[in-house]
C-alpha cells in the first residue's frame, strides 16, 4: 500500500520524526503529550512515535498502514490528564478513553468520541472510562485490568500506558522510546 513510508530510507522508522520536523507540522512538541504505535509481527513488538497525538484521523491512518495479524495499537497520553487506546485490526477499529469527561475540555477526546459515535458527556457527569474496555483482552490485558489502571489516582496517564506496555510485553521498548 503506497503511503507515508514510501520516501523514507530503509533504516528509519516510519513513525520516528525529529522534533524540528514535528514542530513544522504541528507546533512545538508538548512534553506532556505522547503517542506511540505498537504492532506485533514475526514474534516481536515494534514501536514508533506518532507525530501528532491530537490528530485521531492521522493516527488511525498510520495504524491502518501497519496492519499485521495482531493489528496495530496507539497508546496516547494527553496533558497528564487522560489516555487513549486505539486499535486497528483488519477493518475493525476499537477505541478506549480513560476519562469521558475529557471531551468537555480537550478537542482530541471530543474527536475520538465523535469518530466512535459515543455521546459527549454532560457537564455534571463523573469522570469515567468509556469505549471498548476489552480492547486488548486477546493480547492478555483484560478490561478489568484496564479499569483498575483508570481507577488508580496515584498514576499519571503516561504511567498507566507504561503499565499497559509492560503487561503486553513491550514495556522496555516503550520506556526507551520515550526516554522514561
Amino acid at each position: 500500500m503506497p503511503g507515508f513510508e514510501d520516501d523514507l530510507p530503509e533504516d528509519i522508522d516510519a513513525f520516528d520524526i525529529s522534533e524540528e520536523e514535528h514542530s513544522k507540522l504541528t507546533g512545538p512538541i508538548s512534553e506532556l503529550d505522547i503517542a506511540v504505535a505498537a504492532w506485533h509481527e514475526d514474534g516481536r513488538w515494534t514501536l514508533g512515535l506518532l507525530p501528532n497525538p491530537n490528530d485521531i484521523g492521522q493516527i488511525i491512518s498510520r495504524l491502518k498502514s501497519q496492519q499485521t495479524n495482531g493489528g496495530a495499537i496507539a497508546l496516547i497520553s494527553i496533558d497528564e490528564e487522560f489516555f487513549i487506546l486505539i486499535r486497528v485490526l483488519g477493518s475493525h477499529i476499537s477505541f478506549f478513553l480513560s476519562d469521558a469527561t475529557a471531551a468537555l475540555d480537550y478537542e482530541v477526546a471530543e474527536d475520538l468520541l465523535e469518530i466512535a459515535d459515543i455521546p459527549i458527556p454532560e457537564d455534571d457527569e463523573e469522570p469515567q472510562p468509556i469505549g471498548q474496555v476489552e480492547i486488548l483482552a486477546d493480547l492478555g490485558l483484560s478490561g478489568m485490568e484496564i479499569s483498575a489502571l483508570c481507577d488508580d489516582e496515584e498514576l499519571f496517564p503516561d504511567e498507566q500506558l507504561e503499565a499497559i506496555a509492560n503487561r503486553l510485553g513491550f514495556g522496555d521498548q516503550f520506556a526507551e522510546l520515550l526516554e522514561l
